[in-house]
């Protein structure tokens, strides 16, 4: 086929010229040309957004992190000691400071990176209005819908951040009671007493009772005869509670010298002595049951006698009532009785026996 064979094309409103190409050219050359600086500099400003929140972000939870090691060592220091042993809760303080370092780095990349972004759309020259409020329209939507989920965690961080317990604490959380095992930010593990394990929901809490936190009081109430030397009786548990304070362990679970409160109740065969002692706490149990060992040995060697209950039967025996076992008689053995007359059967008239 020739080009000769080509039929001639004529003038039409669809063919570009080569001037017409050319003056696009230049135009789209121009545009560019214009057009470039504003790329360049959106650009870098993104890049330099986007570097500048990354660093940002990395020192932030670097240094998080140096925060949360340092506790954790300052911790192990003083975990050998004596009083670190009672204060301090390694397993405790670990979990406590993990959970709020973990928090704490959540909230920060959330929040760098959440005004990194919104920077980045802002150079785009992006109206960020609609967003922002479809954005809050959804938050406000998802915290409907998952208003117990939120409950727990927020709930979860106060209490961590407050240190309201910890692992190792027998606390009582109303609708759970026992020794904490472990501390989460939705949900806290309880051991019961009888080693069942109680997941409660930190947004279920609506008080807390520690009991592990601070000190306890050990309380003791003995029994005596009340023909007793009150006298007698003071000084032989003083002198328990002194041999007592400075025998080993209770001389570190006893925070308090033990105190004799007085008489708390006086009746006719007993009268109660109240004993008192601050104790470490969650030591208050053992510490009763030892000093009642030891009160119950102390009496039997200085002859006190301890009641408490029924009295014994040599004290209760009273001489036998030889009446007691017999039945009082009945009105209807003697047939002369007015009561055996009225049950006699009534005997016929002579005239109705013919």
């Amino acid at each position: 086929m020739s080009w000769s064979a080509l039929p001639a094309a004529g003038p039409s409103s669809d063919t570009v010229t080569l001037d017409e190409a050319a003056d696009r050219a230049n135009d789209a050359a121009s545009w560019v040309e214009e057009n470039w600086a504003v790329w360049l500099s959106t650009g870098l400003r993104m890049v330099l957004i986007l570097v500048i929140a990354l660093v940002l972000r990395h020192v932030i939870r670097r240094a998080l992190t140096k925060l949360i090691d340092r506790m954790n060592r300052s911790v192990q220091a003083v975990e050998g000691s004596t009083l670190g042993g009672l204060l301090v809760n390694a397993e405790r303080r670990r979990q406590r400071s993990e959970a709020i370092g973990s928090v704490l780095r959540s909230v920060t990349s959330f929040l760098i990176l959440g005004t990194a972004a919104l920077m980045m759309l802002g150079a785009l020259n992006i109206n960020l209005a609609p967003l922002l409020a479809s954005a809050g329209v959804a938050g406000v939507a998802l915290g409907f819908g998952a208003r117990n989920l939120v409950t727990d965690f927020l709930s979860g961080v106060f209490m961590i951040l407050e240190d309201q317990y910890g692992v190792g604490d027998t606390i009582d959380a109303g609708v759970a009671s026992g020794e904490v095992i472990e501390v989460g930010l939705r949900v806290t593990k309880l051991r019961g007493d009888n080693g069942e394990i109680w997941y409660v929901r930190n947004g279920e809490v609506k008080r807390i009772g520690n009991l592990s936190q601070g000190w306890a009081t050990a309380g003791v109430d003995v029994m005596v005869r009340p023909t007793e030397d009150l006298e007698k009786v003071r000084t032989v548990i003083a002198g328990v509670a002194e041999k007592m304070a400075k025998d080993d362990p209770w001389n570190e679970r006893l925070w308090g010298p033990v105190e004799v409160l007085g008489l708390d109740a006086v009746l006719l065969d007993s009268m109660t002595v109240r004993l008192s002692a601050k104790t470490m706490p969650g030591q208050a149990l053992g510490v009763e049951r030892e000093l009642r060992w030891r009160i119950k040995r102390a009496f039997d060697e200085a002859g006190i006698q301890i009641v408490g209950g029924l009295l014994p039967a040599t004290e209760t025996a009273t001489t036998a009532d030889p009446a007691a076992g017999v039945s009082a008689p009945s009105a209807l053995a003697s047939p002369t009785s007015p009561q055996s007359m009225a049950a006699a059967p009534i005997t016929p008239p002579p005239n109705l026996a013919k």
